[in-house]
């Protein structure tokens, strides 16, 4: 009975909370609250996007690359962040504006063959965006209590589903638990920073200097791409902004745009931190006392002798915060795609389902790291359907009405999405040479 109380009590507490947050936002939209006041209520969708730029995914292909080249991909680290904000905010515009998310336009805006292939290729991204997160999420269990792989994935699914469920209690406290976990990512690596200190010289001229050399530079470059500008949040962002409020007029799409794409500029550019963090840090470690690491646990058990226990704690626990928040976010993404291309929802526990058991079967039949690693190579190999997707409808006033992104914004989003495809061009030419 009082285990019966306590659970009714925090159903309500959430919902409270949620509606709160709701009444917070229609202050902020009518003008009835500024600054930091009015930002904080609309903070969540963009932060929850801004996880698929911190999941193991990123782990995999960043301490490969500061273990392999130092501080020299740095730049591209900088490059596809600020590309990630360009795209995530014009995802989340979409969504104010259309009360659609991308794929439901896409739906109605494309040929029905399109389409279809546009949800094939979607469903491959989510399921290899999945294999990356789930299996970082049981390693960093594995790893930190000493367990086998097999009760790491069974744990990974189970506290996954727990996050998930809170999504019936309102849309806040889900939004809650996802902003602690990138915290604990963030406050990880600003430990991990302290201990190892990187050559900031060489970290600031390289983060904005472009050098790529050697044979496995591009695709490593193409990997943190992948990496970091997702297929699934790109879909995802325009979902999420529809769940929270409904926008009355255009001056309240507008204002609510305005604070969107602050939101956009603040979360992903924390997650940009991270990642030039990962890869300094890495670089820092790595570089000259082990070069060329390119597994998670090879990496976990040679920080240990070279920083001590702290620093190879620090990191597993931010490991597994970034897998277990990327899990959860995957499989929303999974549900936004399937419900927007196809017109129907499936289950949570069948979406979890969808891009669980590959995982697992990889897991079980694969190395996991090199497994993570083409995942992300995958993904950067999809990443133009869905950039160039949002390019199209964008730029269609039949779409966005006076929303419609002007010439200039369209001319750079096309340049960014065929240098995206540029890329991809040259890793398979050169996969072919090799």
């Amino acid at each position: 009975m009082l285990m019966a109380i306590k659970r009714t009590a925090s159903y309500a507490l959430s919902v409270e909370s949620t509606a709160d947050t709701v009444t917070a936002i229609r202050e902020a939209l009518d003008d009835r609250r500024r600054g930091i006041r009015a930002l904080l209520p609309l903070a969540g969708p963009a932060v929850i996007a801004s996880v698929g730029s911190m999941d193991p995914g990123n782990f995999a292909t960043n301490i490969q690359a500061g273990s392999t080249y130092g501080y020299e991909l740095l730049w591209v680290v900088l490059v596809s962040s600020l590309v990630a904000m360009l795209f995530q905010a014009m995802s989340a515009k979409l969504g104010i504006v259309t009360g659609r998310s991308l794929a439901e336009v896409c739906r109605d805006e494309f040929s029905k063959p399109l389409v279809i292939g546009m949800w094939i290729a979607s469903e491959i991204a989510a399921i290899a965006t999945d294999l990356a997160e789930f299996m970082g999420a049981a390693m960093g269990i594995s790893l930190l209590f000493h367990v086998a792989m097999g009760w790491g994935l069974l744990i990974t699914g189970i506290v996954t589903m727990g996050i998930l469920s809170l999504d019936k209690r309102g849309f806040r406290p889900l939004e809650i638990v996802i902003a602690a976990l990138i915290s604990v990512i963030g406050l990880s690596y600003l430990c991990e920073l302290l201990i190892a200190p990187p050559n900031w010289h060489a970290a600031i001229f390289h983060t904005f200097v472009p050098h790529l050399h050697g044979s496995d530079a591009l695709m490593l470059a193409v990997g943190i791409v992948g990496a970091t500008i997702m297929p699934h949040t790109i879909y995802l962002h325009s979902g999420l902004t529809q769940n929270r409020v409904t926008v009355r007029n255009d001056y309240q799409r507008r204002r609510l745009v305005r604070f969107s794409n602050r939101e956009v500029i603040v979360a992903l550019g924390f997650a940009g931190l991270v990642n030039l963090a990962m890869v300094a840090m890495s670089a820092s470690a790595f570089e000259k006392r082990a070069p060329g690491i390119s597994d998670i646990a090879t990496a976990y058990h040679t920080l240990t002798p070279l920083l001590g226990a702290g620093a190879a704690t620090l990191f597993l626990v931010a490991l597994l915060a970034s897998g277990i928040s990327s899990s959860v976010v995957g499989t929303m993404a999974g549900q936004t795609i399937m419900q927007g291309f196809m017109g129907f929802k499936t289950p949570v526990m069948a979406r979890r389902l969808i891009t669980m058991v590959p995982a697992v079967v990889v897991c079980m039949t694969c190395n996991p790291m090199s497994a993570m690693i083409d995942s992300q190579i995958v993904l950067s190999l999809i990443l133009p359907v869905p950039l160039m997707a949002l390019v199209v409808v964008s730029s269609r006033r039949s779409v966005m009405g006076g929303f419609a992104a002007s010439r200039k914004l369209i001319v750079i989003a096309a340049v960014a999405a065929a240098v995206i495809v540029a890329l991809n061009v040259a890793l398979i030419w050169q996969a072919v040479l090799s």
